[in-house]
């Protein structure tokens, strides 16, 4: 008879599954804050649903849900990716929850592996909303959905950078009125509700080097249009990544 070996075997749970239990704890955290859940939620679906069945903009023609779906699913990335992101990881540092989970098994590297798992998670549940509450609209996508998450994927990552670079650098006070002060400019100027050409032509260059309005106008040549991917606003959501996920390597503070 073989005697049972009850010694206890301490040790660190697998990589793997370290980030994913952090990421669903992630996610469970987003989906519970009230705050969070109006950005990412509750806002883009009143939108899409308000401008599309009411007549309060002008969209250069066609149909407003054309039109809005593929603005909404960039103010949803953005709304994630940036505006939760920002404000939820800037109390975290603020009240010391990253240096205590920077201090457990799951390193630094791995907790914001878990952050981003935790974002595109988020971003999966909004897609779904949104493109059902489109359908239900009268929505008809036109071209590839590939193209679509290519483009998701890249202004995710902008996004994050964005939000990680506020995060870590502000005060914790600052970054939540900052990041709602973003979001508020952004979905007035980044092509969301109103079509770019509607602006002035002075401005017009800078609006559509933002990141917003570079993610609206590729889903839009994409989902609306059937157009291929479209090289422009690609290479300005690469930049905006490279550029400020750099600058959160070189300046992010943990406490």
């Amino acid at each position: 008879m073989t005697a049972l070996d009850l010694t206890p075997a301490p040790g660190a749970a697998p990589f793997p599954r370290m980030v994913l239990a952090q990421a669903g704890a992630e996610i469970r955290a987003m989906l519970r804050n009230g705050e969070q859940l109006l950005l990412t939620m509750i806002i883009p679906v009143l939108l899409l649903t308000g401008f599309s069945l009411a007549p309060l903009i002008d969209v250069g023609g066609g149909r407003r849900v054309d039109f809005l779906v593929p603005g909404v699913l960039a103010l949803a990335v953005m709304s994630t990716a940036f505006t939760g992101q920002a404000i939820g990881t800037g109390f975290e540092r603020r009240y010391g929850v990253l240096k205590r989970l920077g201090a457990t098994p799951l390193s630094r590297s791995g907790l914001m592996l878990a952050k981003t798992a935790a974002v595109a998670g988020v971003e999966l549940i909004q897609a779904v909303v949104i493109v059902a509450v489109g359908l239900a609209l009268g929505w008809r996508p036109q071209g590839s959905f590939l193209g679509a998450v290519v483009l998701i994927v890249l202004g995710t990552a902008a996004f994050s950078g964005l939000g990680l670079l506020m995060a870590g650098t502000l005060r914790a006070e600052a970054t939540l009125a900052a990041a709602n002060l973003v979001y508020l400019v952004l979905l007035g100027v980044g092509g969301v509700m109103f079509p770019l050409s509607k602006f002035p032509d002075g401005v017009r260059p800078v609006l559509e080097a933002l990141p917003i309005s570079a993610l609206t106008s590729g889903l839009r040549a994409v989902l609306a249009q059937g157009a291929a991917l479209p090289l422009v606003p690609v290479l300005v959501l690469a930049a905006w990544a490279v550029v400020s996920l750099g600058l959160v390597s070189r300046t992010f503070r943990w406490e």
